[in-house]
């Protein structure tokens, strides 16, 4: 009593309601009252008066729940306040434990087993409530073992309510303490055949949560769950019931013929709309081949789907996306209700219909779908705007693009969600249009046709959702510009004076695609001044009368490529050496002069004017970067403008060949320019995203050892440094690659709006643009960022969205494609992520370890060659264990049978860890037991005619120990 209150505090303490009501009156700083309150709780919690102890406790419960104040110092005062005899001091005490106490950190938690352990034994149900839910949220490994028999013993109470909380709780014993199965799963299997249905549902609603983590364990009680199913009438018991059985119909086939016909009656009986969907949806996933029970489904969807509830709306367009797969007609028979959801209030509608929609997708209607989800997305709002164009691009891209057979079309449609308003898939229309440029070769050209209109719309830049997909059309335009029509306009977009809008890594990519575009130019300047000078020296010295004698087969040649739609160029001569080019045959000499007769830039031809404008706009763009603090940006300016400053050592005269160039024809700049091209022609192909991951590490390796004496380990190998870029190919040596001519046909001269922005810009920035003959008009103001225009009647055809959806859905005959369909490169190991295999949870795995020790017995696990001798005994075990679950019937045999039952699990434990010779030992101890157990038969065989639904249940029990499988009454 020294340092506790004294007898005044306590008749002047306050109450819990008073600690309320001065909460309530410090509006402004509650934390100074809070703090005074918990040091009078400090001081009162001390007293030995229980009623003072128990409340500040309660006290500092309600500080800890509401506001919440540590309370982890008060957890021994309230183990001192649980083993007060007054029930409303335990409950105080049980309820601050299961709110404060933690099983990893409170260190006083297992002064409580004692107490817990009297009152779970307590003949007073309350008692029994608060030690069980307490036991619940405090339990430890310790604490499960040490209790499991008193949980054992309330597994047969007399107390339905008691019972019920005793069965609840057994399955957080069995995580915490995977040996109490095999004490206490028996006797929660003879709760199935008990006559109290809420006692059943809660035994059924353990087997639920186990069957969902390991179901193959739990098949042999297939005949107890259909018994159920058959004869109950509570519709949450058969609910749970049917979970079950969707578990366990994948492992056994003679289940869908068993249970079909009952639970088609629970459909067409009930008027319970969570019994009449769960029906549904057992039938539609796991007994789907069944194409009566189907039809009922769909039936009974269709109600659903017509219901004024919006949840039940909801649920019935759930139910059509697990029929959708396998049996889409049910999906179309609903197509109206599905496309008119679309527009449904309900966020989660319109996601299920989205979602049956992309469902019915395929070779035929996927244009049509594609246009109508755009004329959705452009009126929705930007989140399931954006929910449509990640439905598009996850079904377009699904299993590598196999239902794309038009890329071109696909393209375009990147290019055109690309600029719708709310659009913030930057990301994922980044990658597609990458991994599309290194896959299908037959795309490229429209790659780089829809990369340029969105480089140079200088609207876009000021979009930051965008960036990505301006990242990608800059790379695919700096990699494919063999395919594009007009180099010096993508040059003039990836320099535009806006792009010091984009984030330093996007600036970076702009900065290598320009450095690209302009090797490509002097590349195919040199290229197309050599070859006609070679040309036509070899036609004047050489091809008189050469080609004269071949003239038939140059003709052929010729005629051969002009047939083609490439205005009659020649794939091969676009970025090919001039070595290669020269003297190889007759015959490209005489291509050669016809392609370079036919490829010069329309409207402004390649000179060393025009080279000299695109080095200065190149120094103009690049030489305030060369400064930048960011290393890829500054790294990739300084090699342009080293580029740019090698080319003006040359100037004038770069495009004519003198008298003092070398032996090759070829001077410095030009072999170097000529190397970089090369380097640059080099295809790159896709790799697998877990490529890393599949490599193996070699033994000895150590990833974490310095590497700075690699010059001693590798000072006597010498590194060979090549001469040449050369990859292995020629720069065009393959014959689908395309001249920048190859598409200057009817697209070459129409007016775009992206030209016409180009040319807005160029007037206001002219130090930055090329020169050009051209006369542009002059706008004063900007468009708005991603304006999508579709077409001039666009608000009148919105009405007209769900007929034109009507007519996409509609399966079409499949017509003969123009073209066939590209070739899309795939990897030999998977194009998805590496997933490893998931490992199951190490208790999950001792639960149904344990559950099949008890289901199968011995049996399950032992040779052929003990077949017989296993049958002998297992009589005798049998016989053993009814008299166990006999003697269990009052609280001391229950103690008995719980000191046997731990006697023979510290066995079973050590047979695991011993070799086979000890577990022979093992069993010869278990015989010696169970003769020891057939000695006191006699004294209770007095009590086996008050447990007949405990032997039916030892019977099912015996029944699965004697074979792994159901029984035959399923066929």
């Amino acid at each position: 009593m020294a340092g506790g209150p004294s007898l005044l505090d306590s008749l002047f303490q306050r109450s819990l309601e008073d600690l309320i009501k001065g909460l309530r009156l410090y509006v402004g700083d509650e934390s100074t009252f809070i703090s005074k309150a918990v040091d009078e709780i400090r001081r009162e919690i001390k007293s030995t008066d229980q009623q003072t102890k128990a409340t500040a406790l309660q006290k500092l419960t309600y500080l800890h729940s509401i506001h919440g104040v540590d309370m982890s110092w008060a957890a021994f005062h309230a183990i001192e306040l649980s083993s007060s005899q007054s029930f409303n001091f335990k409950r105080i005490a049980y309820l601050a434990a299961s709110l404060s106490f933690d099983p990893s950190t409170t260190d006083v938690i297992l002064l409580l087993t004692h107490q817990l352990r009297k009152d779970l034994s307590s003949p007073n149900p309350h008692e029994v409530s608060l030690a069980l839910h307490t036991l619940y949220f405090i339990s430890t490994p310790d604490l499960a073992r040490d209790l499991t028999p008193e949980v054992f013993t309330l597994l047969n109470s007399n107390k339905g309510s008691t019972r019920k909380k005793a069965i609840a709780i057994i399955l957080r014993l069995f995580e915490l303490y995977p040996d109490a199965v095999r004490v206490c799963f028996k006797r929660l299997v003879e709760n199935l055949e008990n006559s109290d249905p809420a006692i059943v549902s809660a035994v059924v609603g353990v087997f639920c949560e186990l069957a969902s983590r390991e179901p193959k364990s739990y098949l042999p009680l297939a005949p107890e769950f259909y018994k159920i199913l058959v004869d109950s009438r509570n519709n949450w018991l058969l609910i749970k019931v049917l979970k079950i059985f969707v578990k366990l119909a994948p492992l056994e086939p003679r289940l869908g013929k068993k249970l079909v016909e009952p639970i088609c009656d629970h459909l067409r009986r009930t008027g319970a709309k969570s019994l009449s969907f769960e029906c549904v949806r057992t039938i539609l996933s796991s007994f789907s081949e069944y194409d009566s029970a189907v039809k009922l489904s769909v039936e009974k969807i269709r109600e659903f789907l017509n219901d004024d509830d919006p949840n039940l709306k909801y649920l019935g367009l759930q139910a059509l996306t697990i029929v959708a797969p396998k049996h889409l007609w049910a999906v179309m028979e609903n197509k109206d209700f599905v496309i008119k959801s679309l527009s449904d209030a309900d966020a989660n509608i319109k996601l299920e219909a989205l979602q049956l929609v992309m469902a019915m997708v395929s070779e035929d209607n996927m244009a049509e779908i594609c246009r109508v989800l755009i004329n959705y997305a452009l009126k929705s709002d930007p989140e399931f705007c954006n929910e449509i164009l990640e439905c598009i691009l996850l079904t377009c891209s699904r299993n590598v693009y196999e239902i794309i057979v038009d890329f071109d079309w696909y393209v375009s449609l990147l290019g055109e969600m690309s600029r719708i308003l709310h659009c913030q898939k930057g990301e994922e229309i980044e990658n597609q249009l990458v991994d599309i440029g290194m896959r299908v070769k037959d795309a490229r050209p429209e790659l780089v046709r829809v990369g340029r209109d969105l480089l140079i719309d200088p609207a876009l830049l000021g979009n930051p959702f965008i960036h990505p997909i301006l990242s990608a059309a800059a790379w695919v335009s700096g990699e494919y510009v063999r395919f594009s029509k007009n180099p010096l306009e993508i040059m003039e977009a990836l320099l535009q004076p806006r792009t010091s809008l984009l984030p330093p890594s996007i600036k970076a990519v702009y900065i290598q695609s320009a450095f690209k575009v302009l090797t490509f130019y002097l590349h195919y300047a040199i290229s197309t001044e050599e070859v006609i000078s070679s040309a036509s020296q070899g036609v004047a010295d050489i091809m008189h009368g050469a080609v004269q004698e071949n003239s038939q087969f140059v003709r052929a040649g010729l005629v051969a490529e002009n047939d083609s739609d490439d205005g009659g160029l020649n794939h091969r001569m676009l970025h090919r050496p001039v070595r290669d080019v020269s003297v190889e045959s007759f015959e490209d000499m005489a291509v050669a002069h016809d392609w370079l007769s036919s490829t010069s830039f329309k409207g402004e031809p390649i000179t060393e004017e025009s080279i000299v404008n695109i080095l200065n706009l190149v120094e103009t763009t690049l030489g305030p970067l060369a400064g930048s603090h960011e290393v890829e940006i500054l790294e990739r300016s300084r090699n342009v403008l080293g580029l740019v400053e090698l080319v003006r050592e040359e100037l004038p005269g770069y495009l004519v060949k003198r008298e003092e160039d070398n032996d090759k024809g070829q001077r410095k700049t030009h072999e170097m320019i000529k190397l970089i091209a090369e380097a640059f022609s080099e295809e790159l192909g896709p790799v697998s995203a877990s490529s890393q991951e599949r490599v193996p590490i070699p033994e000895g390796m150590v990833l974490n050892q310095s590497l700075n004496d690699l010059d001693a380990i590798c000072g006597d190998f010498e590194l060979h440094i090549p001469t040449s870029f050369s990859l292995g190919r020629s720069i065009s040596s393959e014959k689908d690659d395309v001249t920048m001519s190859d598409r200057q046909g009817k697209e070459e001269f129409e007016p775009t709006e992206s030209t016409s922005l180009l040319a807005e810009h160029r007037k206001r920035h002219g130090l930055y643009y090329l020169q050009s003959q051209k006369k542009e008009s002059i706008n004063d103001e900007y468009p708005p960022a991603n304006d999508l225009k579709t077409g001039e009647n666009a608000d009148d055809k919105a009405d007209d969205l769900i007929k034109l959806t009507e007519q996409s859905l509609f399966p079409k005959k499949k017509t003969n494609q123009a073209k066939p369909r590209p070739v899309v490169v795939k990897l030999d190991d998977g194009d998805g992520p590496f997933i490893p295999i998931k490992k199951v949870d190490s208790k999950d795995d001792l639960i149904s370890g344990a559950v099949r020790d008890v289901l199968f017995g011995d049996e399950a696990t032992a040779s052929s060659s003990r077949t017989k001798k296993s049958d002998k005994s297992s009589s005798k075990r049998r016989q053993k264990d009814k008299l166990d679950i006999d003697k269990s019937s009052g609280p001391k045999e229950d103690s008995k049978f719980m000191e046997n039952s731990e006697l023979e699990n510290a066995n079973l434990r050590r047979s695991k860890r011993h070799s086979r010779g000890k577990e022979k030992k093992h069993r010869s101890n278990a015989k010696d037991r169970d003769e020891h157990e057939e000695g006191d038969k006699q004294k209770v065989s007095h009590h086996h005619g008050k447990h007949k639904s405990r032997q039916r249940a030892e019977g099912a029990l015996t029944l699965a120990a004697q074979s792994p499988v159901i029984p035959d009454f399923l066929l």
